[in-house]
């Protein structure tokens, strides 16, 4: 096996395709998000990408098939925009090997004639979040109006450190290659699967592209993730402690 292989399962025709990416990465903010819009508009499988800097495995579907690791673009027609879908179930294991697949994943959205993209993620608190607020970074500060009339907010040296992985190197590679890119970065606890921030991301690009979602399914995601979240809470309030007891405590 190469490197990387694409397998180029179709090509529809799409209209000024905007590329969306969300591989797993903190609270699986931008993986949540864009599944959820491949199960809301029955997204078209249009290409699978295969890596050696994925892990060397196989997913098993219900059936006992099982499937080499990958990346896949689905196509997505939206009454605002067109989409292109990224998504998978893992990044690359290198430095080198993300710049070489995001390269790749740059080349395949500009086939398909993307000069626009987003990557979607999550931001850590550290703690679990009341209020979920979207931060943003873009390729070229021209951008940022835009996605601050859509609720995105933008700090001084926020995210510390960085972005790291594909979402950074879109910002990155892409804005050297002339793509309009920006990075929308809900908060989230980092230790929960966030649906919530999810959501929060998705109503962003709502607002961007003019395009309507429904949530129902992620609303239920996010009921579940509320039992947890109590729990949670529980165990860290903990029983109270009479003070009559805390001279014992060394």
């Amino acid at each position: 096996m190469e490197e990387i292989e694409i397998d180029e399962v179709a090509t529809p025709e799409l209209t000024d395709p905007v590329l969306i990416e969300g591989l797993p990465g903190v609270g699986h903010v931008g993986k949540l998000a864009a599944e959820h819009l491949l199960e809301e508009f029955d997204g078209e499988l249009v290409r699978r990408v295969y890596a050696t800097e994925f892990p060397p495995q196989v997913s098993v579907d219900d059936g006992g098939v099982a499937e080499l690791t990958c990346a896949e673009f689905h196509a997505v027609e939206t009454d605002g925009a067109d989409l292109l879908v990224l998504t998978g179930d893992h990044q690359a294991g290198s430095n080198a090997g993300h710049y070489r697949l995001t390269s790749t994943f740059l080349d395949i959205a500009e086939e398909f004639g993307a000069d626009r993209a987003f990557a979607l993620g999550g931001v850590p608190t550290g703690e679990l979040v009341e209020e979920y607020t979207v931060l943003g970074a873009v390729s070229d500060a021209d951008l940022v109006d835009d996605l601050e009339d859509a609720g995105v907010e933008f700090r001084a040296d926020e995210p510390a450190g960085g972005i790291v992985g594909v979402s950074g190197l879109v910002l990155g590679l892409g804005g050297r290659r002339g793509f309009d890119a920006a990075c929308l970065m809900g908060e989230t606890s980092g230790y929960l699967v966030d649906p919530k921030s999810a959501r929060a991301v998705l109503e962003v690009l709502e607002s961007v592209l003019d395009m309507a979602v429904d949530y129902e399914s992620l609303e239920d995601r996010a009921e579940e993730m509320e039992e947890v979240v109590g729990k949670i809470r529980e165990m860290q309030e903990g029983p109270a402690v009479p003070d009559d007891d805390l001279r014992y405590i060394g």
